[in-house]
Protein backbone atom coordinates (compact mmCIF):
# COMPACT_ATOMS: atom_id res chain seq x y z
CA UNK A 1 0.00 0.00 0.00
CA UNK A 2 2.43 2.55 -1.35
CA UNK A 3 2.23 6.16 -3.12
CA UNK A 4 -1.73 6.54 -1.81
CA UNK A 5 -3.47 9.17 -2.97
CA UNK A 6 -7.12 11.20 -2.23
CA UNK A 7 -8.88 8.85 -4.40
CA UNK A 8 -6.62 5.67 -3.80
CA UNK A 9 -7.07 5.70 0.71
CA UNK A 10 -10.55 4.41 0.80
CA UNK A 11 -10.01 1.13 -0.66
CA UNK A 12 -6.83 0.88 0.89
CA UNK A 13 -8.67 1.28 4.58
CA UNK A 14 -11.27 -1.07 3.30
CA UNK A 15 -8.69 -3.66 1.89
CA UNK A 16 -6.59 -3.61 5.46
CA UNK A 17 -10.12 -5.04 7.47
CA UNK A 18 -10.68 -7.63 5.08
CA UNK A 19 -9.59 -9.82 8.20
CA UNK A 20 -12.44 -9.00 10.54
CA UNK A 21 -14.34 -11.74 11.71
CA UNK A 22 -16.83 -9.58 12.89
CA UNK A 23 -19.70 -9.39 10.39
CA UNK A 24 -21.46 -6.53 11.73
CA UNK A 25 -18.79 -4.58 12.70
CA UNK A 26 -16.89 -4.76 9.33
CA UNK A 27 -20.59 -3.52 8.09
CA UNK A 28 -20.32 -0.74 10.44
CA UNK A 29 -16.66 0.08 9.80
CA UNK A 30 -16.85 -0.21 5.86
CA UNK A 31 -20.12 2.19 5.84
CA UNK A 32 -18.32 4.50 8.23
CA UNK A 33 -15.26 4.54 5.84
CA UNK A 34 -16.81 5.87 2.76
CA UNK A 35 -18.89 8.42 4.42
CA UNK A 36 -16.46 9.94 5.95
CA UNK A 37 -13.56 9.67 3.47
CA UNK A 38 -16.47 10.83 0.86
CA UNK A 39 -17.51 13.66 3.21
CA UNK A 40 -13.83 15.14 3.64
CA UNK A 41 -13.79 14.89 -0.31
CA UNK A 42 -17.09 16.75 -0.71
CA UNK A 43 -16.28 19.64 1.69
CA UNK A 44 -12.50 19.67 0.58
CA UNK A 45 -11.55 19.39 4.46
CA UNK A 46 -8.40 21.38 5.44
CA UNK A 47 -5.70 20.38 7.99
CA UNK A 48 -6.87 23.09 9.99
CA UNK A 49 -10.36 22.30 10.02
CA UNK A 50 -9.20 18.70 10.50
CA UNK A 51 -7.19 19.60 13.40
CA UNK A 52 -10.33 21.77 14.92
CA UNK A 53 -12.40 18.60 14.56
CA UNK A 54 -9.52 16.80 16.69
CA UNK A 55 -9.42 19.42 19.10
CA UNK A 56 -13.64 19.93 19.37
CA UNK A 57 -13.86 15.49 20.68
CA UNK A 58 -10.67 16.08 22.72
CA UNK A 59 -12.48 18.64 24.59
CA UNK A 60 -15.66 16.47 24.77
CA UNK A 61 -13.65 14.20 26.22
CA UNK A 62 -11.61 15.88 28.79
CA UNK A 63 -14.78 17.58 30.14
CA UNK A 64 -17.09 14.07 30.16
CA UNK A 65 -17.35 12.10 33.70
CA UNK A 66 -20.00 10.60 35.82
CA UNK A 67 -21.79 13.23 36.00
CA UNK A 68 -21.75 14.99 32.24
CA UNK A 69 -21.67 13.17 28.87
CA UNK A 70 -20.47 15.42 26.31
CA UNK A 71 -20.44 13.03 23.48
CA UNK A 72 -23.96 12.05 24.46
CA UNK A 73 -25.44 16.00 24.21
CA UNK A 74 -23.33 16.13 20.82
CA UNK A 75 -25.18 13.06 19.68
CA UNK A 76 -28.34 14.32 20.67
CA UNK A 77 -28.11 17.77 19.02
CA UNK A 78 -26.80 16.48 15.93
CA UNK A 79 -30.23 14.79 16.01
CA UNK A 80 -28.26 11.21 15.77
CA UNK A 81 -29.80 9.96 18.98
CA UNK A 82 -33.81 10.58 18.08
CA UNK A 83 -32.17 8.87 14.58
CA UNK A 84 -31.22 6.34 16.34
CA UNK A 85 -34.54 6.37 18.91
CA UNK A 86 -36.93 6.56 16.37
CA UNK A 87 -35.64 3.51 13.45
CA UNK A 88 -35.16 1.26 16.98
CA UNK A 89 -38.86 1.92 18.33
CA UNK A 90 -41.49 1.70 15.42
CA UNK A 91 -44.67 1.36 17.84
CA UNK A 92 -47.90 0.13 16.89
CA UNK A 93 -50.85 1.97 16.57
CA UNK A 94 -51.64 3.14 20.50
CA UNK A 95 -48.69 2.15 21.93
CA UNK A 96 -46.81 4.97 24.07
CA UNK A 97 -43.95 6.12 21.78
CA UNK A 98 -40.46 6.65 22.64
CA UNK A 99 -38.19 9.36 22.94
CA UNK A 100 -33.93 9.65 23.60
CA UNK A 101 -32.89 8.94 26.74
CA UNK A 102 -31.06 11.98 27.32
CA UNK A 103 -27.63 12.28 29.37
CA UNK A 104 -29.15 12.31 32.99
CA UNK A 105 -30.43 8.86 33.32
CA UNK A 106 -29.27 7.05 36.51
CA UNK A 107 -29.36 3.64 37.17
CA UNK A 108 -30.31 2.08 40.48
CA UNK A 109 -32.58 5.22 41.26
CA UNK A 110 -33.95 4.49 44.96
CA UNK A 111 -37.27 2.77 45.60
CA UNK A 112 -40.05 4.19 46.62
CA UNK A 113 -43.89 3.39 47.46
CA UNK A 114 -46.34 4.87 45.41
CA UNK A 115 -47.91 7.94 46.77
CA UNK A 116 -44.26 9.03 47.63
CA UNK A 117 -43.05 12.54 47.64
CA UNK A 118 -39.58 12.28 45.18
CA UNK A 119 -38.56 16.02 45.31
CA UNK A 120 -36.36 15.73 48.38
CA UNK A 121 -36.02 19.17 48.33
CA UNK A 122 -36.11 19.90 44.63
CA UNK A 123 -37.31 23.66 43.62
CA UNK A 124 -40.48 24.09 42.16
CA UNK A 125 -44.33 24.33 42.31
CA UNK A 126 -45.55 21.31 43.92
CA UNK A 127 -47.09 18.69 41.03
CA UNK A 128 -48.63 15.48 41.64
CA UNK A 129 -48.00 12.58 38.68
CA UNK A 130 -50.78 9.88 38.29
CA UNK A 131 -51.41 7.26 35.23
CA UNK A 132 -51.53 3.87 34.60
CA UNK A 133 -49.02 1.42 32.60
CA UNK A 134 -51.20 -0.74 30.29
CA UNK A 135 -50.60 -3.56 27.31
CA UNK A 136 -52.11 -2.67 24.01
CA UNK A 137 -55.27 -4.61 24.86
CA UNK A 138 -55.61 -2.35 27.30
CA UNK A 139 -55.11 -4.82 30.50
CA UNK A 140 -53.30 -2.96 33.37
CA UNK A 141 -49.59 -3.94 33.61
CA UNK A 142 -49.18 -5.23 37.55
CA UNK A 143 -45.58 -4.61 39.04
CA UNK A 144 -44.04 -2.59 36.17
CA UNK A 145 -40.65 -0.91 37.41
CA UNK A 146 -40.81 3.00 36.72
CA UNK A 147 -37.96 4.86 36.80
CA UNK A 148 -38.84 8.45 36.93
CA UNK A 149 -36.50 11.81 36.65
CA UNK A 150 -36.68 15.26 36.01
CA UNK A 151 -34.83 18.81 36.63
CA UNK A 152 -35.85 21.19 39.15
CA UNK A 153 -37.49 24.97 38.43
CA UNK A 154 -34.15 26.40 37.91
CA UNK A 155 -33.01 23.24 35.06
CA UNK A 156 -30.99 21.21 36.78
CA UNK A 157 -30.94 17.30 37.65
CA UNK A 158 -29.53 15.85 40.68
CA UNK A 159 -26.50 15.23 39.21
CA UNK A 160 -25.44 18.42 38.23
CA UNK A 161 -25.59 19.75 41.92
CA UNK A 162 -23.41 17.32 43.81
CA UNK A 163 -22.66 17.87 47.65
CA UNK A 164 -19.54 19.39 48.75
CA UNK A 165 -17.85 16.15 49.02
CA UNK A 166 -18.53 15.35 45.21
CA UNK A 167 -21.63 12.95 45.72
CA UNK A 168 -25.22 13.76 44.26
CA UNK A 169 -28.29 13.71 46.82
CA UNK A 170 -30.86 12.37 45.12
CA UNK A 171 -33.62 14.81 44.05
CA UNK A 172 -36.60 14.45 42.08
CA UNK A 173 -35.29 10.79 41.19
CA UNK A 174 -36.68 7.84 42.00
CA UNK A 175 -37.53 4.20 41.01
CA UNK A 176 -41.39 2.58 41.70
CA UNK A 177 -44.09 0.22 40.78
CA UNK A 178 -47.16 0.00 39.10
CA UNK A 179 -50.21 -1.48 41.34
CA UNK A 180 -52.56 -4.65 40.82
CA UNK A 181 -54.48 -2.22 38.69
CA UNK A 182 -51.08 -0.80 37.05
CA UNK A 183 -51.89 2.44 38.47
CA UNK A 184 -48.92 4.45 39.91
CA UNK A 185 -48.38 8.35 41.66
CA UNK A 186 -46.21 10.38 43.31
CA UNK A 187 -45.22 13.70 44.23
CA UNK A 188 -42.87 15.89 42.52
CA UNK A 189 -42.34 19.16 41.55
CA UNK A 190 -43.64 21.16 38.29
CA UNK A 191 -41.34 20.59 35.06
CA UNK A 192 -39.81 24.33 33.45
CA UNK A 193 -38.04 24.79 30.29
CA UNK A 194 -34.19 24.38 30.70
CA UNK A 195 -31.19 24.76 28.70
CA UNK A 196 -28.98 21.51 27.75
CA UNK A 197 -25.66 22.22 29.42
CA UNK A 198 -23.82 24.77 27.46
CA UNK A 199 -20.62 25.82 28.73
CA UNK A 200 -18.27 23.46 26.98
CA UNK A 201 -17.99 22.15 23.23
CA UNK A 202 -21.55 21.46 22.62
CA UNK A 203 -22.27 24.74 23.83
CA UNK A 204 -20.18 26.25 21.62
CA UNK A 205 -20.89 24.60 18.57
CA UNK A 206 -24.51 25.50 19.05
CA UNK A 207 -23.62 29.07 19.46
CA UNK A 208 -21.98 28.79 16.10
CA UNK A 209 -24.45 27.20 14.38
CA UNK A 210 -26.99 29.94 15.88
CA UNK A 211 -29.12 27.67 17.92
CA UNK A 212 -30.31 27.85 21.17
CA UNK A 213 -29.97 25.16 23.98
CA UNK A 214 -33.47 24.89 25.05
CA UNK A 215 -35.66 21.88 25.97
CA UNK A 216 -38.83 21.72 26.83
CA UNK A 217 -40.25 21.07 30.11
CA UNK A 218 -40.55 17.49 30.98
CA UNK A 219 -40.50 14.47 32.74
CA UNK A 220 -38.35 11.47 31.92
CA UNK A 221 -39.64 8.24 32.47
CA UNK A 222 -38.08 4.87 31.83
CA UNK A 223 -40.61 1.96 32.18
CA UNK A 224 -39.67 -2.20 31.84
CA UNK A 225 -41.97 -5.02 32.57
CA UNK A 226 -42.04 -8.56 31.73
CA UNK A 227 -43.28 -9.61 28.22
CA UNK A 228 -43.15 -6.07 26.96
CA UNK A 229 -40.49 -4.03 25.10
CA UNK A 230 -39.11 -1.31 27.31
CA UNK A 231 -39.95 2.11 26.73
CA UNK A 232 -38.09 4.86 27.24
CA UNK A 233 -40.18 8.24 27.11
CA UNK A 234 -40.62 11.69 27.83
CA UNK A 235 -44.01 13.78 28.83
CA UNK A 236 -43.57 17.07 27.87
CA UNK A 237 -46.06 19.85 29.46
CA UNK A 238 -48.28 21.52 26.93
CA UNK A 239 -48.01 24.90 25.98
CA UNK A 240 -44.21 24.82 26.43
CA UNK A 241 -42.14 27.91 24.34
CA UNK A 242 -39.95 25.42 23.18
CA UNK A 243 -42.30 22.34 22.51
CA UNK A 244 -41.46 23.01 18.29
CA UNK A 245 -37.61 24.11 18.62
CA UNK A 246 -36.24 21.08 21.25
CA UNK A 247 -32.81 21.25 21.04
CA UNK A 248 -32.72 17.71 21.00
CA UNK A 249 -35.21 17.23 18.62
CA UNK A 250 -37.35 14.93 21.10
CA UNK A 251 -40.99 15.91 21.26
CA UNK A 252 -43.90 14.08 19.76
CA UNK A 253 -47.25 15.48 19.87
CA UNK A 254 -48.47 12.27 21.64
CA UNK A 255 -46.17 13.06 24.89
CA UNK A 256 -47.35 16.44 24.88
CA UNK A 257 -50.12 16.96 27.97
CA UNK A 258 -51.21 19.20 30.57
CA UNK A 259 -50.13 20.03 33.43
CA UNK A 260 -53.41 21.27 35.81
CA UNK A 261 -53.11 23.84 38.10
CA UNK A 262 -54.93 23.56 41.10
CA UNK A 263 -55.66 26.73 43.63
CA UNK A 264 -54.42 26.07 47.39
CA UNK A 265 -56.37 24.34 49.68
CA UNK A 266 -56.55 22.76 52.61
CA UNK A 267 -53.87 19.95 51.78
CA UNK A 268 -51.53 22.43 49.96
CA UNK A 269 -50.99 25.92 50.93
CA UNK A 270 -49.81 27.08 47.59
CA UNK A 271 -51.13 26.65 43.80
CA UNK A 272 -50.24 23.04 42.92
CA UNK A 273 -50.73 21.10 39.66
CA UNK A 274 -51.29 17.20 38.56
CA UNK A 275 -50.31 15.36 35.51
CA UNK A 276 -52.45 12.04 34.40
CA UNK A 277 -51.04 10.39 31.75
CA UNK A 278 -51.11 6.37 30.39
CA UNK A 279 -48.22 4.73 29.19
CA UNK A 280 -48.95 1.67 27.05
CA UNK A 281 -46.18 -0.56 26.54
CA UNK A 282 -45.53 -2.66 23.51
CA UNK A 283 -45.64 -6.76 23.42
CA UNK A 284 -41.90 -7.85 23.27
CA UNK A 285 -40.88 -9.91 19.74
Amino acid sequence: MRNIDEHAITPAVLAAMAGCDDARLLTVMTSLVHHLHDFAREVHLTEDEWFAGIRFLTESGHITDDQRQEFILLSDVLGLSMLVTAQNNAKPAGATEATVLGPFFVAGAPHVENGADISNGAKGAPSIVRGRVLSLDGSPIAGATIDVWQSDEDGFYDVQQPAADGTAETRARAQLRSGADGRFHFRSVLPEHYPIPHDGPVGGLLDALGRHPWRPAHVHFLIEAPGHERLVTHVFRDGDPYLDSDAVFGVRSSLVAEWVRHEPDASEPEPWFSLDFDFVLNTAA
